[in-house]
């Protein structure tokens, strides 16, 4: 007989769970302001809030951890991880830094000022709130079929090369700083873009003397996605796609807490040397020395080690493998997601879920809400609060899609955990239409207000 899938790897250390009341549940979140963001960890039961920095490190990360050079100036674990990212991404060029969003800030310093814009596919909250901050414009240019959660579509991620030339073409060269894309695409549900899409936004922003970057926060869940979906890459290993990938790009910022499987980290990689030397500044200035980025020697270490065997076949079925699973489950149960199921978190589509809810009273939060009351989960809205307002009317902005995820986080769950999240919302959708109301806003801040905004019920 054919054997069944294992997970690659063995449990060794674990970490108890406690299971609270649901009159527990319903107090906590009164408190909590209805902001998922605002509960005590201790007070969730399945963690799926987001896979940043929450996944559990292998045995071999924890050894670098143990010999990480702690060296102001010149420290080995900087050299080590420098070393990996130019066998990695081919980049000759790097600054570390503390997370995704300080690289984003560094390299955004170096390179947008106010008036700019900045085209990409669907940029996500910190990405978008960086370019806004700056009074520089985000502009969306990822496919249509990204819209519509029912289509079977392998690269939803892609952006749209039409709508992406008429942003080019029609706006001066010197108010467009960069091209983003951002592999896999968060916001429109951890979709891939594929090589093809990655190639040609590459050779159209040459003809426009446009850099492209990618935001590579999950390069390696998308290099996956190319390998087994892709015509022509099914033979080729996982790094030598990402080595092709990252070929057709100026440079990347990234959260290491996702593909590189750490609890804190991020970089900038680059081509340029001026471009480097610009933004040294801006690294010294926000982060600390060139050789540390606002990171212990450790974490350059266990960050190494981490991309590294983020890029490893094996480890990124089971990862990919276990989103599968619950997407499936939910798809079982008659529950609608974004199809296909992404590399990171299964996204719900709350529009339809709740769709007797107006879209001013918040969908996907009020279905987050439903689940955490129902099983004690945290998840987080991707919709009406995180679009946030629009920086010149300051009207709510209503996406396309208003979504609810379920991020995972990498190696810290089993697949019972994922039917037990199933469960709960099998439970909600049964008794969808008992749920009457959903929730207003009482507080905010101007900008990136969903991980602080204080809600009451509507």
């Amino acid at each position: 007989m054919e054997l069944p899938f294992a997970e690659p790897y063995r449990i060794k250390v674990v970490e108890p769970l406690r299971k609270s009341t649901r009159a527990e549940r319903e107090d906590w979140i009164i408190k909590a302001q209805y902001n998922l963001f605002n509960l005590r960890s201790d007070q969730v039961f399945i963690d799926l809030l987001t896979d940043s920095g929450t996944g559990a490190m292998s045995h071999l990360q924890w050894a670098e951890i143990m010999q990480g050079d702690e060296s102001y100036a010149g420290s080995l674990s900087y050299f080590k991880l420098r070393d990996t990212i130019n066998t990695l991404l081919g980049m000759p060029y790097f600054l570390p830094t503390h997370q995704g969003r300080a690289a984003e800030n560094v390299l955004f310093s170096a390179m947008i000022k106010a008036g700019d814009i900045v085209p990409g596919n669907a940029h996500f909250d910190t990405t978008k709130g960086h370019i806004e901050f700056r009074n520089a414009v985000a502009v969306d240019c990822t496919i249509e079929e990204a819209q519509d959660t029912t289509l079977i579509h392998p690269f939803k991620g892609n952006l749209d090369l039409e709508k992406l030339e008429k942003v080019l073409s029609t706006n001066p060269k010197e108010k467009i700083p960069l091209c983003l894309i951002t592999v896999t695409c968060n916001t429109s549900g951890g979709q891939p873009v594929s090589m093809e899409n990655i190639r040609e936004v590459s050779a159209l922003c040459r003809r426009y003397r446009i850099p492209v970057f990618f935001d590579a926060a999950r390069f390696a869940e998308n290099a996956y996605f190319i390998k087994v979906r892709e015509k022509g890459y099914e033979h080729k290993s996982i790094r030598e796609i990402v080595l092709e990938m990252f070929s057709y790009v100026d440079g990347a910022t990234m959260s290491s807490k996702k593909d590189a499987i750490v609890n804190i980290g991020g970089f900038i990689a680059m081509r340029d040397k001026a471009l480097f030397d610009k933004a040294s500044t801006f690294n010294i200035m926000f982060e600390g020395y060139l050789t540390y980025g606002g990171l212990a020697g450790r974490d350059l270490g266990a960050l190494a080690q981490g991309l590294m065997e983020g890029t490893e076949f094996e480890y990124l079925e089971a990862r990919i493998g276990q989103v599968a699973f619950l997407g499936k489950k939910l798809t079982e149960y008659g529950i609608p997601i974004q199809q296909p199921t992404g590399g990171h978190a299964v996204f719900v589509d709350a529009k339809k879920f709740l769709s007797h809810i107006p879209k001013e009273e918040l969908q996907a939060q009020t279905l987050a809400v439903e689940l955490y009351l129902e099983g004690g989960v945290r998840s987080v809205e991707i919709g009406t609060l995180l679009a946030d307002r629009d920086p010149v009317t300051r009207e709510n902005r209503y996406p396309a899609l208003e979504l609810l995820r379920l991020a995972i986080p990498r190696r810290a769950y089993t697949n019972n955990h994922m039917d037990y999240v199933a469960a709960c919302l099998k439970n909600i959708w049964d008794r969808r239409d008992s749920i009457r109301k959903g929730y207003r806003i009482v507080s905010e801040a101007p900008i990136m207000r969903h991980f602080t905004l204080a809600l009451e019920k509507a």
